[in-house]
């Protein structure tokens, strides 16, 4: 949207404007850390996820939008498969893709899938608190990060001694964090988060690659015996506006775990193209069906597409 009829805001505006948004703890970090993640309430109407940054020596803040109401799957536009990733008492659920394609949205929808039919102890850890949730049958405690503990490793450590069900990690963001939720995820939790990769199989390298070598082969059974899921995301602009989720959808079957253990993880996207009756499908095939359903444009799906002549493949199936 362009606001030709508005003021430009000048470094002290601005400076201004996001100091206004802070705390003193707040302004404290940003002054240490020079950047600083936090949510940000408007009269208890509006929410937002916020990053203030330095920029040229100056304030500048990108500020996100996020709904107070929690949506289903359904109305998401998501797979009712995915249901299945959050029907067990112990797993491991990773939900992927490029910023802003609506990992934290799709995670608030499953964890409030268990909020109201299962009653459980759920634990969420985040940086910031992005979704909230009213507990319904089961019991949430939402812990943020520098308000409610002084770091993710830190909050992790002891998240097992809060006797927990189910753990939300917001983002996956180093070995250790990466470590931590393997090891709840074993013993006997179930663990759902986000990671900055494209697709399932590089979601798996990025995840072993992080640890040194000498503990890559333990990694990898670990990997195998806890994974239940992957699911990669892409938001593509609607037909008359709005976007719609184009999603590769990978389920740890035999064959899946089997390729995990044995390091073949380049073959994990055949199998997610020829198990398709098992809930499985891959993101050029997810993206071709919006397509075909005039959902979407080939102009706009194009951009996401991984293999093009995959992509016009699946276009030309009946």
């Amino acid at each position: 949207v362009v606001l030709s009829d508005k003021e430009v805001l000048t470094p002290d505006h601005c400076k201004d404007l996001v100091l206004s948004l802070l705390n003193d703890k707040q302004r404290e970090i940003l002054s240490r850390e020079r950047e600083i993640d936090f949510s940000y309430n408007y009269k208890d109407t509006f929410r937002f996820r916020v990053n203030a940054f330095h920029e040229r020596g100056r304030l500048s803040a990108a500020l996100r939008l996020i709904m107070k109401k929690i949506r289903t799957l359904d109305e998401l536009n998501l797979p009712s498969i995915l249901e299945r990733f959050v029907q067990r008492a112990q797993g491991f659920v990773l939900v992927v893709g490029p910023a802003g394609c609506g990992k934290s949205t799709t995670l608030a929808s499953l964890v409030d899938l268990i909020n109201h039919t299962r009653t459980e102890h759920i634990i969420t850890i985040e940086d910031p608190i992005e979704y909230i949730f009213e507990h319904d049958k089961s019991v949430i405690d939402q812990r943020e990060v520098y308000s409610d503990t002084l770091s993710f490793p830190r909050a992790l450590r002891s998240v097992l001694r809060e006797d927990p069900n189910v753990v939300l990690i917001g983002e996956m963001r180093d070995l250790e964090t990466i470590s931590s939720a393997l090891t709840i995820t074993e013993t006997g939790h179930l663990v759902l988060t986000t990671l900055h990769t494209n697709t399932a199989s590089q979601t798996i390298d990025r995840i072993i690659d992080v640890f040194p070598p000498y503990q890559q082969p333990q990694i990898r059974s670990q990997l195998a015996n806890t994974l239940s899921g992957v699911i990669s995301e892409r938001l593509i602009p609607r037909i008359g506006g709005g976007r719609v989720p184009a999603c590769e959808i990978m389920i740890a079957n035999s064959a899946i775990r089997n390729l995990i253990r044995e390091g073949k993880i380049y073959q994990i996207s055949s199998v997610i193209q020829t198990s398709g009756e098992e809930g499985m499908i891959s993101l050029d095939k997810s993206l071709a069906m919006l397509v075909k359903k005039g959902v979407t444009t080939r102009a706009e799906a194009l951009p996401w597409v991984l293999d093009k002549g995959q992509f016009e493949s699946f276009l030309k199936e009946v």
